[in-house]
């Protein structure tokens, strides 16, 4: 039977560096590969370092923003105001010297206020381009929830297909080109909701928290100085580049290629795999994006780690930002107070790790 559809897991094994026999089998050098890796992410250190000159505490929301900028992968950030989201954002687009837009999305918002539009020009008599806040390495997309469908599809368009129309003119957003876009999950009166196949777009959903009574201390006593910490550039935007291409070699083995497949296949089949009191509660499982942006994501967060491998490790450590927002529990779930969050944990209690 195929592994991929076979519903019984591989048994447990601790999780470990790939063999040299498997590796070989892929045509790759992971001696090689890790000496590459941990020349290439060094710079990831300082750029950790310097974020957190400015940003006290939410180290995940920094690590999984860096995922997606060296993934390509957007990203929906969500939290009550004041947890430094737009200030991680805008500090890191300073560490690696990239240009960075701020757009406040309001519902009176209009596609062409994001994209762009033609001007006429009373002095040459000429229609002129003016390209909007979109033309920019980082675009922080403040309460996405609050502009209309039609600014939402405009910047879904930029999102997906990398470019932007004015007028009869197709221009390329730069490279790279990452979204972050955050919403507000108390406030909801005067919001349009992002639908699922949107929500699918961004590689991650990342919920960020209130920081520790420690953390809130020490930015108490950071910001309430009159000298105020800024960050300096310590990476460049070729830096990045070269990254993502390191990123992409990292190595996942076989069997953590099938334990991906399982994840998600057990959310659209739960019943297959053992889990049939789930069945009740999956409205929809994981999309197939869910399972390349896990691949991806592990790998980047490996190259975090400085490691040239994926460990089934990594795929828990970023499955909860890649999968909340793919699977949809039923209205039965929600009267449970059961959460996507909840149905992702119980998978992954379930599923032996490779």
């Amino acid at each position: 039977m195929d592994t991929l559809t076979d519903p019984v897991p591989l048994p447990a094994k601790p999780a470990g560096p790939p063999t040299t026999d498997s590796a070989a089998a892929r045509g790759v050098d992971v001696e090689l590969l890790t000496e590459e890796v941990k020349q290439s992410s060094a710079f990831l250190d300082d750029v950790f370092a310097q974020v957190g000159k400015v940003v006290v505490g939410q180290r995940d929301m920094v690590e999984r923003i860096m995922i997606g900028l060296l993934t390509g992968g957007h990203c929906l950030i969500e939290g009550v105001p004041g947890l430094a989201k737009t200030l991680t954002v805008k500090t890191l687009s300073q560490t690696i010297n990239a240009t960075f837009q701020r757009i406040q999305f309001t519902p009176d918002l209009l596609p062409a206020d994001i994209t762009g539009t033609i001007i006429y020009n009373m002095h040459t008599g000429q229609f002129t381009q003016k390209r909007g806040p979109l033309f920019a390495n980082l675009v922080l997309a403040d309460e996405i929830n609050r502009a209309p469908a039609k600014v939402q599809s405009a910047l879904l368009e930029a999102m997906q297909e990398r470019q932007v129309t004015i007028g009869d003119t197709t221009h390329r957003l730069p490279d790279p080109f990452l979204v972050l876009a955050t919403q507000n999950p108390i406030e909801q009166e005067g919001t349009f909701p992002l639908p699922e196949a949107q929500l699918d777009r961004f590689m991650l959903l990342i919920k960020v928290t209130y920081p520790t009574a420690a953390e809130e201390r020490s930015m108490l006593d950071l910001l309430t100085t009159l000298d105020v910490p800024s960050a300096t550039e310590v990476a460049t935007i070729e830096k990045v580049k070269a990254a993502r291409r390191v990123v992409s070699q990292i190595y996942i083995d076989d069997r953590v290629r099938d334990y991906i497949v399982h994840i998600v296949q057990a959310t659209r089949r739960p019943r297959d795999y053992g889990l049939a009191e789930l069945a009740p509660l999956i409205e929809y499982g994981g999309s197939p994006r869910a399972t390349l942006s896990l691949a991806v994501a592990a790998r980047a967060h490996a190259f975090i780690h400085h490691r040239a491998y994926v460990t089934p490790d990594d795929i828990k450590a970023i499955s909860l930002d890649v999968m909340r927002h793919r699977v949809s529990v039923t209205y039965e779930a929600e009267a449970e107070e059961v959460s996507s969050e909840d149905v992702i944990r119980r998978v992954f209690e379930y599923l032996p790790v490779p």
